[in-house]
């Protein structure tokens, strides 16, 4: 499963990324940003420049089909099993877990997408929005509060990952 050469990821120091995710292609990844393993990060045609204090749990698929860079700005949440192809992602954002975000839906600030929604509209997402429901019932509104941030969970799995996990070593 340890399918990437290490020179072509470039993981930056404080990052903690389990040796048993897939990273493939050409990817950097910001300080304090935690992928788990068996969490998919593959740059197919184009980079993907991942910024910090992100997290990145089980079975997540981050995929870049696109020779744009993909772009994922700093604080986000990526919860388990969900898939994201977006091109742009901004900052604070949740991704819930099983949810799918397509390649056209730009993330700006704040949102969250709930778990099991499907969101291909070929937009970039106002500021605060919020997606929930399922299948054909997906809706969409706008959040009065802002994600809370998640400082204290990349601290706790800072320190507990590597008890448990190899650890690729940073090479930024």
């Amino acid at each position: 499963m340890d399918s990437l050469t290490l020179s072509t990821a470039k993981i930056a120091n404080g990052a903690i990324v389990c040796c048993e995710c897939d990273l493939q292609g050409d990817i950097t990844i910001g300080s304090r940003t935690v992928i788990h393993p068996r969490a998919k990060i593959i740059a197919l045609s184009g980079p993907i420049i991942i910024g910090e204090n992100n997290i990145i749990e089980e079975q997540v698929q981050i995929i870049n089909r696109c020779e744009t860079p993909m772009i994922i700005g700093n604080n986000n949440v990526f919860e388990v099993d969900c898939h994201v192809e977006s091109k742009f992602i901004g900052d604070n954002n949740i991704v819930e877990s099983k949810a799918f975000v397509g390649r056209q839906t730009s993330l700006s600030n704040g949102c969250v997408i709930g778990a099991k929604c499907e969101v291909l509209v070929a937009e970039t997402l106002q500021e605060s929005s919020l997606f929930y429901g399922a299948g054909s019932d997906v809706k969409r509104r706008v959040q009065s509060d802002k994600p809370s941030a998640q400082g204290a969970q990349i601290e706790f799995l800072s320190k507990v990952l590597p008890n448990y996990h190899r650890i690729r070593k940073p090479l930024a």
